[in-house]
């Protein structure tokens, strides 16, 4: 059983940053897509950033630039750093993974997800 477990989200101030990780442990695969998703209350879920086993990488358009996302594979754990974060960041913030494939990682169905961690960003 996959478990992705999600640390360092918190409160910042606007302008500020934030590295959020995701550790993986239980069933894996050498061909993935991880990915880092956020939903703010009361809105949809939104896709923010994609990686591979390759290493490829996606951003969606709201945080290319600001946010970076990486993996330690010797350590199994998926990371986003967020820079000049923005109120509108505000959101809880999963990662997820798909452990059948390595391509069209935007478009996969992702089976595991962590809990969330909470980001608060204050003006």
């Amino acid at each position: 059983q996959v478990q992705l477990v999600e640390s360092g989200g918190g409160s910042v101030q606007a302008g500020g940053s934030l590295r959020l990780s995701c550790a993986a442990s239980g069933y894996t695969s050498s061909s993935y897509c991880m990915s880092w998703f956020r939903q703010p209350p009361g809105q949809e879920r939104e896709g923010l950033a994609f990686i591979n086993n390759n290493g490829g990488t996606y951003y969606a358009e709201s945080v290319k630039g600001r946010f970076t996302i990486s993996q330690d594979n010797a350590k199994n754990t998926l990371y986003l750093l967020m820079n000049s974060l923005k109120p509108e960041d505000t959101a809880m913030y999963y990662c997820a993974a798909w452990y059948g494939g390595n391509w069209a990682c935007r478009q996969r169905q992702y089976n595991y997800w962590g809990q969330g961690t909470q980001v608060t960003v204050s003006s």
